[in-house]
């Protein structure tokens, strides 16, 4: 089976590592080669126009955070403002990236060494899900955990030392997107994107 190239243009390290799960788990044959990150959201609408233009010659794959965005589809439309070549997908996670991580409820209560309950059903829901993995971090048994992922008292960091460490771990070891997507009805879709996407390519004439 021909392996099917493609580069990634992510938000950070934790959003790579989410995708480069979700390729090798859709056991389609993708061959991974650059990452685009520069932090933020800020960096992929700056770029997105230039990647849909070279989609042409390379399959991308884009993921950004709905964050504060009316929906997926006004996202996007905002971003691009010619169509959306085939070899672009551009997914939207709802709202952040940390809701894929929690939909796995199962796999990431037993991470943390939580009640399960503990985790919404559905993760789309929830309104801030970076605020919520770290709350439920507080309550972690593990103290490593807390440490990495809870910021440390009287700090103005928002996250832990090594948060993105422990959660690229905990996507690299436990999370498993055919548990996850039950929860999470825009990591499904994203999903099934990876796993119906066949390139097109174009030739000169």
């Amino acid at each position: 089976m021909t392996d099917i190239p493609i580069n990634l243009a992510v938000e950070d390290a934790l959003s790579e590592a989410v995708l480069r799960a979700m390729l090798h788990q859709s056991q389609r044959p993708f061959s991974v080669g650059t990452c685009l990150s520069r932090g933020g959201y800020g960096y992929i609408k700056k770029i997105i126009p230039g990647l849909n233009h070279a989609a042409k010659g390379m399959p991308y794959l884009v993921l950004t955070d709905l964050d504060n965005a009316e929906c997926p589809l006004a996202l996007i439309s905002s971003w691009l403002s010619q169509p959306k070549h085939p070899n672009l997908i551009f997914r939207v996670a709802i709202i952040e990236v940390e809701a894929w991580l929690l939909a796995h409820r199962e796999a990431f209560s037993e991470f943390l060494g939580i009640s399960t309950n503990s985790i919404p059903n559905n993760v789309d829901e929830i309104a801030d899900p970076k605020q919520l993995l770290i709350n439920l971090a507080r309550r972690s048994s593990k103290r490593i955990l807390r440490d990495a992922i809870v910021p440390a008292p009287n700090s103005t960091a928002k996250i832990g030392k090594d948060y993105n460490g422990q959660l690229i771990q905990f996507v690299q070891q436990s999370w498993q997107v055919d548990s996850a997507k039950i929860n999470s009805q825009s990591l499904e879709r994203a999903m099934n994107a990876l796993i119906g996407f066949e390139p097109t390519w174009e030739t000169n004439t």
